[in-house]
């Protein structure tokens, strides 16, 4: 009889096993499969979470967010989490798509912008079996929208409106709607306390959520006599007080309550202890509780779960009592959470009451050390982090808990940590990531022989790794090293770890030939990261071949080097994930790691920054690994086509091969080969041809970088994805010509429009989409004409951050739209033929660049530009503007750069530009400035600035995938890879042109750093130049040439001891040039010429002696070296020669300027040629007038015509 009863019993779990079996082996009915496809394109069919809904895979129970039944294979479970395209804006639900699903129990259709249903077709068409609904953050937001998807459905048990926009008025007709609703979620929506009369009439309800909302809780006592049947109540992150207490008293069901982040002290907390026997959860973190609500708590004898974290406990001696009543009373308590409240050392010893407890949060607290925690022997998870441990006292009691497997104690701080923890005979998984210990511990921890995870990232142990203690944890299954500073080689007890899972001793300073480390004796490993250390690791990877559950391999920023003659035979591993950037600081020979062409599993790829002499493009890698999604192989000397795969690869998401040389066209089945690609960058290669036309259908494109190329076509509209959620485009310094088409500054979800440097030519189109998301639009460098495009700043998001046309053919006014977003940081129009004023009226407030130089603008400087208190670059050089700078102009504290030459400009110099702390470049000339030059000036710092050098985006993109697909089958915390950020490569340098010795010198990027230069040359500055200039000890440049200066060359000069050139030509300097400058070691310009300098010239010495006569000439009582004049004996002075204001030596016509005053010259010299013949020294004193004349004339001629202006260019 017994035989008999368990052969049915086997023949019983047989059949159930053979049933489970075909179940998975036939897949899900063929109905529901093809309504499944039917449903993907309405939804967003290039969405992650759909990718493997395909025709070719017959079983749709193995898709993402599909859950079939075993027996049956029906769906019961459907996800459509986030399905559809969220930027797409409001979705009308028709919940027929669904019909075909006869069994379906659960539905998810959260994050997909649901505004309602059409009409009769809400989820009443539904089969009468669904049971949970999820609704969560979409676009609910008033009563029609939530009631027209609910006419009928009976069975519904749980239904899920959270992060939605309701009210709640509209829920007293949805609860005679839905009798059997047990689970009903409204957290994060817009309800007040008059949504509890409109739930009174869910009467099955058991668990209710209005977390986040507005409720005060008043009113919620009618609730509590209705809902007979509640259990789980959630209040959390409203506005409820202490009279709250009193209206939960009803609910004498309840089992779990959650009040955290409210006004809550505690008060009134006794009388609900008397009411709710059967409450076992209860949350009252983030209030205002203190030591008194201790004692309010013992009644509650059937909790098992309290949190009292983020309050204003202490633990004072009153306190204390408080809690050990609070101790007697608890008697069940299974979970404690007192992290962050200021607790100390005393209520330690209180603790030991509790002894069902299993887990405890003491987190962030005051405790030193000090005192031990005893007594605790079900404790099984204690949480330290934060903590001060003075002493060791409190970290040596845990060894002595005998059930205690996980102690978290990270970002803490050990003294001494002792060596009672290593007695723990239970102790599995230890976190002390980002502590402070003793070097010690490493070789301390050894007796923990149960330990299986230890977690000690960013402790900073500065020391090489021991030979003993660590190593011989033999039941290790998980070690986190990384950014530790260890030092040296892994030392052979390495080997000792065999049962080592996941190793990452990433971002320290370890070294030596991997392959001769016994990495390779770790026969279970499946995560490896040694990422950012001095390792070689052979090219071959040989020593890992026999590690056959090894699925990740992280060796980025190590030295790749070749492998031995010898090559082994091909791995026992299938790798997920391979990322060795970096690795090549000379050109291998070798090629790509040859294992590589035996993997099959690859779904990341990363050979970044390699330099693989002549390598093809590796095609194979995709014919081999059909689900990569990942590939980047920038900048690794790729060369030749692109040769595509023969076979598509239906995963591949992100291709990155920008910086080879790469060449030829972009083949034009490429989105056929690559059919859900995403991100495609092959900047800064030598392709050519044209953007592939299939692009413009290709929906899934959201990041296109094809900048720095050889490409030349007419760029029309079905070159261009003008479909889809394409955020980046960027086909800078190409050779695209054409017109540009309107459609692409119409695309809804542009972020980034790059089409600098290329040929296109007309006019821009005129208006802008309203809806249009642009955050930097740069056509700069292009053949465009017109008025400036007017819609730019017409956007209803109003979120700008750049603008760049300058170098085109621009011409009219700047718009004021221009300015009018509130984030615009950069504005590049320069080089134009811009006219008018300067724009009036705006308010962009985080405006930072101002580049408007090389126009026709005129008029003065407006108020406007008042309020830029963030302002760092402002150039307005080359145009006509006039009047003063005026006097708010110390309201632009940020400033750095001010460029104002070859303007109108007059006036005196204002004290408040002395002001601006940050100034490091300050140029005036070829101005009609006036006056005395500011002491004041001195106190500027010139400092180096990160700001004025160049322009980064604020907003890049995550290259997101799917970490759980890729390590569901490593089990353990794993190696978590950082999504890959996308940047678009905005490369705008601030470029500032300065003058010096008849040159332009251009200077950008980090050059400009560093660079501080004041020029004030081509004005009418008189009197001396202070001698307080001498403490501008960081300026690099200084120019006041072509002004009336007098006085002496201040001594004081030769503390600018970084000075690289001094110009002071031009002027009527006097006196000697003081000796102390040939001090100045790394001058490289010295121009005092045509002045009235007397005295030796400077020692020949250090730089001076590189400087040859045009130094010096002009100045006729100077003497000695490099001059020909000797200071041993008195020779006539030779004339001064004028020189201009912009270096040309001569470009003014002469003969015209000779014949305008021919005849008034003629007079002139009939009258007093004899006076002149027969007196010398009045007739030297004629040609110098005759020669200020000239240079007075030519100062204004080259400052009203601008074409004599930018002669230079």
């Amino acid at each position: 009889m017994m035989m008999k009863k368990m052969g049915a019993w086997m023949l019983l779990a047989l059949l159930t096993l053979v049933g489970d079996w075909c179940g998975r082996c036939y897949g899900c009915l063929e109905e529901e499969r093809i309504g499944l496809l039917e449903i993907k394109p309405l939804f967003d069919p290039n969405s992650i979470y759909m990718r493997d809904w395909v025709e070719y895979s017959s079983n749709c129970c193995e898709w993402y967010g599909i859950e079939c039944d075993n027996t049956t294979r029906r769906v019961i479970h459907l996800s459509l989490w986030d399905a559809t395209d969220f930027l797409l804006g409001d979705w009308v639900l028709n919940a027929s798509l669904f019909l075909p699903f006869k069994e379906l129990q659960s539905l998810d259709l959260s994050f997909n912008g649901l505004v309602g249903c059409s009409e009769n077709e809400g989820f009443e068409v539904l089969p009468s079996k669904l049971e949970v609904l999820d609704l969560t953050r979409n676009r609910f937001n008033n009563d029609k929208g939530i009631l027209s998807c609910f006419n009928g459905i009976s069975a519904l048990k749980s239904l899920d409106l959270s992060d939605n926009q309701l009210t709640g008025s509209g829920l007293k007709v949805l609860s005679s709607r839905l009798k059997k609703l047990e689970n009903l979620h409204l957290s994060a929506n817009q309800c007040n306390d008059s949504i509890f009369s409109s739930i009174t009439g869910f009467s099955s309800l058991k668990s209710l959520d209005l977390s986040y909302n507005e409720v005060t809780g008043s009113g919620l006592k009618v609730l509590s006599s209705r809902l007979q049947k509640l259990e789980n109540l959630h209040l959390s992150g409203n506005q409820c007080n202490d009279s709250i207490f009193s209206s939960i008293t009803g609910f004498s069901s309840l089992k779990s309550l959650d009040l955290s982040d409210n006004q809550v002290t505690g008060s009134g907390l006794k009388v609900l202890s008397s009411r709710l026997k059967r409450l076992e959860n209860l949350d009252l973190s983030g209030n205002q509780c203190n030591d008194s609500i201790f004692s309010s708590l013992s009644g509650f004898s059937s909790l098992k779960y309290l949190n009292l974290s983020k309050n204003q406990l202490t633990g004072s001696s009153t306190g204390i009592n408080s809690f050990q009543v609070l101790v007697s009373g608890l008697r069940n308590l299974e979970e404690l959470h007192l992290y962050s409240n200021k607790l100390n050392n005393n209520i330690l010893s209180s603790l030991s009451g509790f002894s069902t407890l299993k887990s405890l949060d003491l987190s962030d607290n005051m405790f030193t050390g000090s005192t031990g925690l005893n007594g605790l022997r079900n404790l099984e998870t204690l949480y330290l982090d934060s903590t001060d441990f003075k002493e060791s006292i409190l970290i040596e009691s845990l060894g002595a808990l005998p059930s205690l497997k996980t102690l978290d104690a990270s970002y803490s701080n050990f003294t001494h940590f002792g060596k009672g923890l290593c007695n723990s005979s239970s102790l599995e998984e230890v976190f002390l990531d980002d502590s402070s210990l003793p070097a010690s511990f490493l070789r301390n921890i050894g007796p923990l022989s149960t330990l299986k995870v230890l977690s000690l990232a960013g402790v900073d142990f500065n020391s090489t790794l021991p030979a003993q203690g660590w190593c011989e944890l033999k039941n290790l299954e998980e070690l986190y090293l990384s950014g530790n500073n260890l030092k040296g080689v892994l030392p052979p007890c390495l080997g000792n770890l065999s049962f080592l899972q996941i190793l990452d001793l990433s971002h320290n300073q370890l070294e030596g030939n991997i392959a001769f480390s016994y990495l390779s004796h770790l026969k279970q490993l499946r995560s490896l990261s040694i990422k950012n250390n001095y390792f070689q690791v052979p090219i071959s990877f040989g020593s890992f071949m026999n590690l056959s559950n090894l699925k990740l391999i992280a060796c980025d920023n190590n030295e790749l080097i070749a492998a031995p003659s010898f090559q082994p035979s091909a791995p026992k591993f299938q790798l997920l994930f391979f990322s060795a950037s970096n690795c090549t600081p000379k050109p291998l020979k070798a090629g790509f790691t040859n294992f590589l062409h035996s993997q099959y599993d690859l779904m990341f790829v990363d050979l970044s920054h390699n330099k693989f002499v002549g390598e093809p493009f590796p095609s194979w890698l995709f014919e081999n690994n059909r689900k990569l999604n990942r590939l980047y192989l920038r900048d690794t000397s790729i060369t030749g086509p692109l040769q595509l795969p023969q076979h598509p690869t239906p995963y591949l998401q992100t291709v990155d091969i920008s910086g080879n040389t790469i060449h030829g066209q972009i083949a034009r089945n490429i989105c056929s080969i690559f059919p859900r690609l995403k991100n495609f960058l092959m900047a800064n290669n030598s392709l050519t041809g044209c953007i592939p036309r299939c692009f413009g259908n290709m929906s899934s494109l959201e990041f296109l970088d094809l900048s720095n190329n050889h490409m030349s076509c007419e760029l029309l509209e079905h070159n261009l994805p003008t479909v889809g959620s394409l955020w980046s485009l960027q086909l800078s310094n190409n050779n695209f010509s054409g017109r540009l088409p309107p459609s692409v500054f119409n695309m809804t979800y542009l972020l980034y429009l790059l089409l600098d440097g290329n040929k296109f030519v007309g006019e821009v189109p005129g208006t802008f989409s309203l809806e249009s998301s642009l955050l930097w639009l740069d056509i700069s460098n292009n053949l465009l004409s017109g008025m400036l495009p007017r819609g730019i700043g017409n956007s209803s998001k109003n979120q700008l951050d750049g603008i760049d046309l300058s170098r085109n053919h621009f011409e009219g006014t700047i718009p004021i739209e221009y300015f009018n977003s509130s984030g615009l940081e950069f504005v590049d129009l320069s080089e134009n033929n811009l006219s008018g004023s300067l724009p009036l009226g705006f308010h962009a407030l985080d405006l930072r660049y101002v580049h408007l130089y090389g126009n026709r603008l005129s008029g003065p400087l407006p108020y406007d530009f008042y309020n830029l208190s963030s302002l760092v670059t402002l150039d307005l050089g080359d145009n006509n503007l006039t009047g003063p700078i005026p006097n708010w102009i110390d309201s632009l504290s940020e400033l750095s750069i001010f460029v104002l030459k070859s303007n109108q400009f007059n006036g005196k110099l204002p004290h408040q530009l002395c002001l601006l702390r940050k100034l490091s470049i300050l140029d005036l000339s070829e101005n009609n400035f006036s006056g005395l030059l500011p002491s004041c000036l001195s106190n500027l710092n010139l400092t180096a600035s990160d700001e004025k050098t160049s322009v980064e985006p604020d907003w890049g993109s995550r290259d997101y995938w799917s970490e759980e697909e890729m390590f569901s089958s490593m089990g353990g915390r794993g190696f978590s890879p950082s999504d890959t950020m996308l940047w678009p490569e905005i490369s705008v340098k601030i470029a500032v042109e300065l003058t010096a010795k008849k040159n332009f010198y251009t200077y950008e990027g980090g050059i400009l750093r560093y660079m501080s230069a004041l020029d004030l040359s081509c004005n009418r500055f008189t009197g001396e130049i202070p001698t307080e200039w001498g403490n501008l000890s960081g300026i690099y440049s200084l120019n006041l040439s072509q002004n009336n200066l007098t006085g002496l060359i201040p001594s004081s000069f030769s503390n600018l001891k970084h000075i690289e050139s001094l110009d002071l030509s031009h002027n009527n300097l006097n006196g000697r040039i003081p000796a102390q400058l040939v001090e100045l070691t790394f001058l490289a310009v010295f121009n005092v010429s045509y002045n009235n300098l007397s005295g030796r010239t400077p020692e020949m010495k250090n730089q001076f002696g590189t400087f040859d006569e045009s130094s010096y000439k002009g100045n006729p009582l100077l003497c000695g070296p490099p001059l020909q004049n000797s200071c041993d004996k008195t020779e006539s002075p030779s004339a001064r020669v004028p020189n201009d204001c912009n270096g040309d030596g001569g470009f003014i016509d002469m003969y015209s300027f000779y014949a305008s005053f021919g005849v008034c010259y003629i007079i002139a010299v009939l009258t007093i040629a004899a006076v002149l013949c027969i007196n010398p020294h009045w007739r030297r004193r004629w040609f110098y007038f005759i020669e200020e004349c000239i240079d007075t004339c030519f100062c204004f001629l080259a400052i009203n015509f601008r074409k004599l202006s930018r002669f230079r260019r």
